[in-house]
């Protein structure tokens, strides 16, 4: 015979694996994402600049601490847990909240008094200026 008797068929395959997801998001929750995992960020480059981008919904602007130290970027925040209404109770719950911090290596020194950012529908925009010394120089070449 193919299979023993302890198969178990599809259905219940199904089955197993939701109680098993279940029972592994009991153990978790409440935990929130790790440093690494969160806030998740874009980075990309102009001749000039680096722009980091970040989704940081639910986060009030005035939470978010940026700082810049050499080539490292250091992002960190709270994110408040909802407030339910009284004799309300969740039936489920996955949003996090609570305090988060994530240092960005960046590929150049910056211009720190230059780098801006701003907050758009829940998007943390932040531009760092290439510092002098970082950017190309165009050398002349002179006959002799």
């Amino acid at each position: 015979m193919l299979w023993s008797e302890g198969f178990v068929g599809p259905g219940s395959l199904w089955r197993n694996w939701e109680i098993i997801q279940n029972q592994l998001n009991r153990l978790f929750a409440g935990t929130g994402p790790s440093a690494r995992e969160f806030p998740a960020i874009n980075i990309w480059a102009d001749g000039d600049s680096v722009v980091v981008t970040t989704e940081l919904a639910g986060v009030e602007p005035e939470s978010i601490e940026t700082t810049v130290v050499g080539r490292t970027l250091t992002l960190r925040g709270e994110r408040q847990p909802e407030q339910l209404p009284e004799n309300g109770t969740y039936h489920r719950r996955e949003r996090w909240y609570g305090k988060f911090g994530k240092a960005i290596e960046l590929p150049f020194d910056v211009e720190a008094d230059k780098v801006s950012a701003r907050f758009k529908k829940g998007v943390l925009y932040i531009t760092l200026p290439k510092a002098e010394a970082e950017k190309a120089r165009k050398i002349s070449v002179k006959a002799e």
